[in-house]
């Protein structure tokens, strides 16, 4: 598993961050403070306090580097 952090500050920015983890079959689950949402939930994000960077958890060993690549306009160094 592989953490980072992301920011998703606009709709139009979560819209877009939905539509790419869905492509992988990979599970993925953002964390902010004790809430677990499914990455892939629309919905579940915007219950998420968006003003701050949140943790994505990949859990995917082998197609990381993917994933990475078609994440990178989200992920906060």
């Amino acid at each position: 598993m592989k953490t980072v952090k992301i920011t998703l500050n606009s709709i139009d920015k979560v819209k877009a961050f939905v539509n790419d983890v869905s492509k992988f079959t990979t599970d993925f689950d953002l964390v902010s403070g004790r809430y677990v949402i499914d990455a892939k939930s629309i919905m579940g994000i915007f219950s998420l306090d968006l003003s701050k960077p949140i943790d994505l958890n990949i859990h995917d060993d082998e197609n990381v580097d993917d994933i990475l690549k078609t994440l990178a306009p989200y992920i906060v160094e």
